[in-house]
């Protein structure tokens, strides 16, 4: 399993109790590529730069999907710029390929046996070994995590990093899914104003 899979399924697991917008969670998906990339060797950061590496499988199918969509040209693509484009969707798909794999299932009700809404995590190993790592504090999963509003606060830093993953490439990782989480709800707020002012025109008609 992958961060990006693990967060998906601590999302899923905590949508009943807290509302995650789906842009910010593709947006942070798309963050958690690049950590998982990193540790894979797929990828190297050069300050904000995604630098491929030789292309190897992951034995993830989204994972070998995010590899094969790195920018292989210079100047390379921005961590920014790579969570706008993959982003898109993406939680969606995350959602879609764990029901697929059979990681998650849509709830059965005694009236509608066949009743269509959103899917939940079953018991699988996955998922405890996501909940391992929800219930541990792991920081890179807790920043992404808290970066969505699935928690108050990150946890601390690591006391131990993956060899390819160093403080100033997981900081720069990190602090771009916040602005971009940021810039996003920006957005939304901005349509919402937008939206109220048509609203109100029409009414003075």
């Amino acid at each position: 399993m992958t961060t990006a899979r693990d967060l998906a399924i601590v999302a899923l697991d905590a949508a009943a109790g807290r509302s995650v917008e789906q842009g910010d969670l593709s947006l942070a998906l798309a963050g958690a590529e690049v950590f998982d990339l990193m540790e894979a060797g797929a990828l190297v950061l050069e300050g904000d730069r995604i630098r491929p590496g030789a292309p190897a499988p992951t034995g993830d199918r989204l994972l070998d999907e995010a590899a094969a969509a790195l920018v292989r040209q210079e100047p390379y693509e921005s961590v920014e710029d790579w969570l706008w484009r993959r982003g898109r969707g993406l939680s969606t798909a995350y959602a879609d390929d764990l029901e697929r794999v059979g990681l998650t299932a849509r709830p059965r009700g005694r009236r509608i046996p066949l009743r269509a809404g959103r899917t939940v995590p079953v018991d699988s190993e996955a998922r405890r070994r996501a909940e391992d790592r929800w219930a541990s504090d792991e920081p890179v999963l807790a920043a992404l995590a808290a970066a969505v509003g699935l928690r108050e606060e990150p946890a601390e830093e690591p006391a131990e990093e993956p060899e390819a993953l160093t403080a100033d490439s997981a900081t720069t990782v990190l602090a771009t899914v916040g602005d971009a989480v940021l810039e996003l709800e920006a957005v939304r707020q901005r349509r919402t104003i937008e939206n109220a002012a048509f609203d109100n025109v029409w009414r003075g008609y």
